[in-house]
């Protein structure tokens, strides 16, 4: 939000300004627009959405979470929403695609915030939430990048982003920090599992992270934003 640069640099005017700006994208831009009649439904379907960020969702899924607390809409509807909510650049829809095929599945997708101030204007910043910071943040990168993006599936196998520019593909797995032999064999060995020779990488918050571990790039977040991918 560029106007944010013009404020003090004070949470709580931060972050008045983004609430505001929300509140005019659901109740403008949205309600107004589409003739919205349950604005608790899009309000609870909004903080659900960003509760989840980067997890594989399905219409059914969110359908079935929303009855469980008292909410009874059809996958039909839920899918109509995540259409407004695209439409207005409040989210993006990020599809799954089988990396040996290129099969593009039409159920179990990820959602990602366009700014991720926004989200936190939502749902609150936590400790616990770091990993969906840095998949969204990495996810914008690649599309401000000009790369066509894909939640890679290899067998049973998810890999978090397969990146598309000029017809050259890149694998991008995100973790908060490598700390220990396990997190380092699944992130590193979703992507060694991968049968080809285009770019592979490992994005971490690990200030050491800057290396190659068997032809994997690991970079750390800081340098990741940095680069022209």
């Amino acid at each position: 939000m560029p106007h944010l640069i013009h404020l003090p640099k004070e949470d709580a005017v931060i972050f008045e300004y983004l609430r505001n700006i929300h509140n005019t994208i659901v109740l403008r831009d949205i309600v107004e627009r589409f003739n919205i009649r349950n604005v608790r439904f899009l309000q609870d379907l909004i903080h659900y959405l960003a509760d989840i960020t980067g997890s594989v969702l399905s219409a059914k899924r969110i359908s079935d979470y929303l009855k469980s607390q008292r909410i009874n809409l059809s996958p039909k509807l839920v899918l109509e929403y995540l259409t407004y909510l695209e439409s207005v650049y409040l989210i993006d829809r990020v599809k799954r695609s089988e990396i040996e095929g290129r099969k593009i599945f039409e159920i179990g997708e990820k959602f990602y915030f366009e700014d991720i101030g926004m989200r936190h204007a939502i749902v609150p910043y936590m400790q616990k939430d770091i990993g969906k910071v840095l998949e969204n943040l990495v996810y914008h990168q690649l599309v401000v990048n000009s790369n066509q993006v894909f939640v890679g599936k290899h067998g049973d196998v998810e890999i978090d982003f397969v990146a598309i520019k000029n017809d050259i593909k890149m694998y991008v797995q995100v973790a908060y920090l490598i700390t220990d032999e396990l997190t380092h064999e699944r992130e590193f060995g979703n992507l060694l599992s991968i049968p080809d020779n285009c770019r592979k990488m490992v994005v971490s918050m690990d200030e050491t992270a800057e290396g190659n571990y068997k032809g994997i790039e690991h970079v750390s977040i800081r340098n990741f934003l940095t680069e022209v991918l």
